[in-house]
């Protein structure tokens, strides 16, 4: 199975010699000197248990025009993003330290996971659809439209233990130009399943102004969802998965004045939450413990869009954060699809 998954990876980057990488320079930032980094802050006691002394962030790639969407691949050690902006899907190698182009044209895609077999699932602006990356290279088609109308933009997707999918559609890709093309949106901005056995794409929450980023906790009894457009603030909204529906909708966050998106929840249920508002004290990833208090942040020079927990043992965060991709190792796991 290996040997066909890294046959599937090299197949992606074919179509892409011609895009030329940006140089691996960003003046305005240096790593720290010293460990603990001090980049690396508890605002809780509670979050010292994850720190590593001896850790710092460290800037693994550069030159990406809007980084979104990182999934990790621990059979090939690499690490896949969206650089939307530029159609492409980038790829860095975590053996070699090089950064790629794993995908280009890649429809402009944004959010990316993995299913139970360790195929690529991508959420596609500009084709306004879900596909997934077969073992050979063939792309296939798993959604691109519901109740007989095409999809707005998909954003965020995850994989539950069930085989299902589940995903955002807000109708960001299709507001200009920018990260896909521009069109009227003709659905609501569902968040949708798409069923693991009998492929059945169903709406599993019509409420939300502007779905994001979501994940489910450790045991996928709950389900987070970013609602990118609630007023006056930016929400996290929680829900209790059952039987494949979501109920008993509550607020688990008020952001305030910090604009949360795409999120993952490590092993204790903690939600690591990319974060930022184009300033230095909100730029970065900031941690929440499973009542929703803020219990950490890890402050980077950008606005951080979407991260991921990845390496060996499931224990160096990637954050895509606006032109860059920064690691940092850390004392949790991310949560494992049981």
């Amino acid at each position: 199975m290996a040997t066909t998954r890294r046959n599937l990876l090299k197949l992606g980057g074919m179509a892409a010699a011609s895009l030329v990488l940006a140089p691996k320079v960003f003046a305005e930032w240096q790593p720290s000197q010293r460990y603990p980094d001090p980049k690396v802050k508890s605002l809780d006691a509670s979050f010292n248990q994850y720190c590593l002394s001896s850790a710092k962030i460290e800037m693994i790639s550069t030159g990406s025009r809007w980084a979104e969407g990182p999934v990790w691949f621990g059979d090939t050690r690499m690490l896949l993003w969206s650089d939307i902006p530029n159609n492409a899907i980038m790829r860095w190698d975590e053996a070699t330290g090089q950064t790629s182009v794993f995908r280009s044209p890649s429809h402009f895609s944004n959010g990316h996971a993995r299913d139970r077999q360790g195929r690529l699932i991508s959420c596609e602006h500009d084709t306004r659809r879900v596909t997934r990356t077969e073992y050979d290279g063939s792309i296939t088609v798993l959604a691109d439209s519901y109740d007989g109308k095409p999809l707005n933009s998909p954003n965020d997707i995850i994989v539950r233990s069930d085989d299902s999918i589940w995903f955002t559609d807000p109708p960001f890709g299709i507001a200009g130009f920018y990260e896909g093309h521009q069109a009227k949106p003709e659905l609501p901005q569902n968040v949708y399943r798409i069923d693991g056995k009998t492929k059945n794409i169903t709406v599993v929450a019509g409420d939300i102004n502007g779905p994001n980023g979501l994940c489910f906790s450790p045991d996928e009894k709950v389900l987070y969802i970013v609602e990118g457009r609630a007023k006056p603030n930016r929400l996290i909204l929680a829900y209790d998965v059952v039987d494949g529906k979501l109920l008993n909708k509550r607020v688990h966050i008020d952001c305030g004045t910090g604009t949360a998106d795409g999120i993952a929840c490590d092993v204790d249920g903690n939600l690591w939450c990319g974060w930022g508002m184009g300033s230095e004290e909100l730029d970065g990833v900031r941690v929440f413990n499973t009542q929703g208090k803020a219990i950490g942040m890890i402050h980077l020079p950008e606005r951080c869009a979407n991260l991921c927990f990845g390496g060996l043992q499931r224990n160096r965060l990637f954050m895509a954060s606006s032109t860059s991709i920064y690691s940092l190792f850390v004392n949790t796991q991310g949560a494992i699809v049981v």
